[in-house]
């Protein structure tokens, strides 16, 4: 029975739990992308603290003007699912090319792609 004020991760945990054949990965997954998110929405509430808002001048692959907190998000998201060593690779609307993750671990055998769009368009 899950608790209306539970948090993402006591979710997670408590579900995981139920499924026998569950390895922790995706919950691994899906726990980085919820840090990714905390971080991002940190620096979106002091935005107007720091030179963080505002457009940087370059156009994504969309050709859409890319805003100075698209390339924080991105590059947040990216480190965040990078340093789990989870993924083998992440396409993000960002970046021009896709992002192979080589794992340092060559036993490991990841097989998550995430894609993202970490664009803070709505906030201009």
């Amino acid at each position: 029975m899950t608790n209306k004020n539970q948090t993402l991760g006591e979710f997670i945990i408590e579900n995981q739990k139920s499924h026998q054949y569950s390895s922790g990965e995706l919950s691994s997954l899906i726990n980085s992308i919820r840090l990714a998110a905390k971080v991002v929405n940190f620096q979106v509430n002091k935005a107007g603290l720091v030179d963080i808002i505002g457009d940087s001048n370059t156009i994504n692959t969309q050709g859409e003007e890319q805003q100075k907190l698209d390339f924080y998000a991105n590059d947040t998201f990216i480190n965040a699912l990078r340093n789990r060593n989870i993924v083998c690779g992440i396409a993000s609307e960002e970046e021009e090319d896709f992002i192979s993750i080589n794992s340092l671990d060559k036993s490991n055998n990841n097989k998550y792609v995430v894609l993202i769009d970490p664009g803070m368009d709505h906030l201009t």
